[in-house]
């Protein structure tokens, strides 16, 4: 496995990773969006508002992370490769420069929620989803980096 910063390139493989991974771990959601929809929403809005970097095997794009100074936008891995470290090394990069970072997980993503729990992020905010496109209920997480070294 290997990482790398995504480029324009990367725009439709990014697309597949994030179906594939939305229609079978997140499959309580509604499907709002062809996937030409996606192509164009990776290539034209994610791509350039977010640094993003993708996970390879085999040189198959197979998971990705997008963040900005904030947030972390998103972070998908094809359902065959999660368990594999891919989501921990992909969220360290987002991680790395030490700063505070949030993002929002859906409520009913168990598995994400351990995943980001269990890499010290807290629970900031609970939503009924009303505020997102899903209308499905969320929660907003929130990383800090150590204040103090070693405790």
């Amino acid at each position: 496995m290997t990482l790398r910063r995504a480029t324009a390139e990367d725009a439709q493989a990014i697309a597949i990773v994030h179906r594939t991974a939305m229609r079978v771990s997140l499959s309580f959601l509604p499907e709002l969006h062809t996937a030409a929809d996606d192509l164009s929403f990776f290539s034209e809005r994610f791509l350039p508002a977010n640094e993003t970097w993708v996970a390879e095997a085999d040189g198959k794009v197979v998971g990705y992370l997008g963040f900005d100074a904030d947030w972390i936008n998103h972070l998908y891995v094809l359902p065959e490769f999660q368990g594999r470290g891919l989501g921990p090394a992909l969220l360290a990069k987002a991680l790395a420069d030490g700063r505070p970072r949030r993002l929002w997980t859906f409520q009913q993503n168990a598995r994400a929620r351990r995943f980001y729990e269990d890499r010290g992020f807290v629970a900031v905010e609970f939503t009924d989803g009303q505020g997102n496109e899903e209308k499905t209920p969320d929660v907003c997480y929130e990383w800090r980096p150590r204040s103090c070294p070693g405790v």
